[in-house]
């Protein structure tokens, strides 16, 4: 059985941000937030040392070599977050009824979809910001997944049930997604 070569990801630490980290958990602080992450894996250690973060895996096998892949796409979101931020753009599409959509507290509203008496809700995860423009709504925020799942919530809150879809394509659809 032949051994397999150990793997060690390193990662420079942006100009500007700050790392910690406290056992298995990394925290970033960049101008635009603080985020916080577990990192738990038996036998993925992660340490800082001389400006970056060292991910790194002795005797890897295929799923351990795919997690320390993930856990730095995950760090480099964090950096991309507290840096940039992420913002995901929006469009109210309808061509039936006219749609009316607001923010109330912590949820996006959609009134008048299809018609329907009782309005539709989804929810806007904390630390999410959701801006509405016309026809045009905005979603900003640091987190990557928070962001990404507001929009899911948005489109999903917009589902067409019991129709045609192909005739009734209302709804909020994401149009396109990047940093701010």
């Amino acid at each position: 059985m032949t051994k397999r070569p150990d793997i060690e990801e390193k990662i420079v630490i942006p100009e500007g941000v700050e790392a910690t980290l406290e056992d298995t958990r990394l925290t970033i602080k960049g101008e635009k937030g603080v985020l916080s992450r577990e990192f738990s894996h038996p036998q993925i250690k992660i340490s800082i040392s001389d400006g970056s973060i060292v991910i790194s895996c002795r005797n890897p096998r295929r799923k351990q070599a795919a997690l320390v892949g993930t856990f730095k796409a995950h760090i480099k979101n964090m950096f991309h977050g507290v840096t940039n931020g992420f913002e995901y753009r929006m469009k109210t599409v309808y061509s039936h009824f006219p749609i009316k959509t607001m923010v109330d507290g912590n949820y996006f509203v959609i009134q008048n979809f299809l018609g329907e008496r009782h309005p539709r809700k989804a929810l806007i995860l904390e630390g999410v910001s959701v801006e509405i423009k016309g026809d045009e709504v905005i979603v900003k925020g640091i987190d990557k997944e928070k962001v990404g799942q507001t929009v899911a919530n948005i489109e999903r809150a917009t589902i067409v049930k019991n129709r045609d879809v192909r005739v009734f394509q209302d709804g909020v659809y994401r149009v396109s997604k990047g940093g701010s």
